[in-house]
């Protein structure tokens, strides 16, 4: 096949088909994978990130996962640093990049430059460190309540961060934010695919996984890195992880710690269609009902759509 002039940017819902697809699309454009996961890039964390496993990855080339040890923080800054240069590398070989998104931040900061919110002064910094977090829970509710219901109430880096911005500023994060999602897109050669599937259909598939991981050993998996005191204060938060974490720590059964890691996998889903949603005004992009379809099938028809 002739290599394409543009490449694809895969979205969509965990457990929507987004590995399966990438995969078909890098052997028809004979391409290499780029993984924008923000949990993907730690050693060790594998069948509860949904890691590609070898024979998933089918020979294909697979970028920026497995970087990083469990105890590093790791950011957006960080992984547009280390996907830039790949994305040009492959370009000049000829070979298609085809970015996978897990994190529709890292997506967005690919397509469209990164959002630079104010950094607060130390000040500030100390005042959201003193508040505790249903004091934090609630001034955010009443200054931003678009993004107290957006961040899950245990996040305690992403609360802290809105309200430092809101302090810093005087204005919600999730204004900035939305100026930021208005402005020119960069990447013409980037094709953002969406793959869409209903929420019913997509939470059925959800808990399917989940339960698919813990029979192939996620639990033993967490409860060794819990015993070698191998997470991070980042790592530890990963779903499915983190929720294991409360088991191992005593304070709730296995049964409650799996079902609760099928609830936030579905809560954090339903924040991946609020992120689908705004992606979709970038132009050009290319949206498919993926529900009932082969990965042959959906790849047919991103195919037809670009450009050779």
């Amino acid at each position: 096949m002739t290599h394409p002039t543009r490449y694809p940017v895969i979205v969509g819902p965990t457990a929507g088909g987004k590995t399966a697809l990438s995969v078909e699309l890098a052997q028809r454009f004979t391409g290499e994978i780029i993984a924008a996961d923000a949990y993907q890039i730690y050693t060790d964390l594998n069948i509860g990130t949904a890691k590609p496993s070898t024979d998933e990855q089918q020979g294909i080339p697979h970028h920026l996962i497995d970087i990083v040890d469990l105890k590093a923080r790791f950011t957006v800054h960080d992984w547009l640093k280390l996907a830039n240069p790949i994305v040009e590398s492959l370009q000049a070989k000829d070979s298609t990049p085809i970015i996978v998104g897990g994190t529709n931040l890292y997506v967005k900061s690919f397509l469209d430059g990164l959002f630079e919110s104010p950094e607060p002064t130390a000040d500030v910094k100390e005042q959201v460190e003193q508040m505790s977090q249903p004091d934090r829970r609630a001034m955010l509710g009443e200054v931003d309540p678009q993004a107290a219901d957006r961040i899950d109430g245990a996040d305690l880096r992403r609360t802290r961060r809105a309200l430092e911005v809101y302090l810093q500023t005087g204005t919600p994060i999730t204004d900035l934010q939305r100026q930021w999602e208005h402005e020119k897109t960069s990447r013409p050669q980037a094709v953002l695919v969406g793959l869409d599937w209903p929420t019913e259909l997509i939470n059925s598939r959800i808990n399917q996984r989940v339960k698919v991981m813990i029979e192939s050993g996620l639990v033993e998996e967490a409860r060794e890195l819990f015993d070698a005191n191998a997470y991070g204060d980042q790592s530890c938060e990963a779903i499915g992880y983190k929720q294991l974490l409360v088991h191992f720590n005593g304070k709730c059964t296995l049964d409650e710690a799996i079902e609760r890691i099928k609830i936030d996998t579905r809560r954090f889903a339903k924040n991946q269609r609020t992120w689908l949603k705004r992606l979709r005004i970038r132009p050009g992009s290319i949206w498919i009902d993926a529900a009932d379809r082969s990965v042959q099938d959906i790849a047919d028809e991103v195919t037809k759509q670009f450009v050779y």
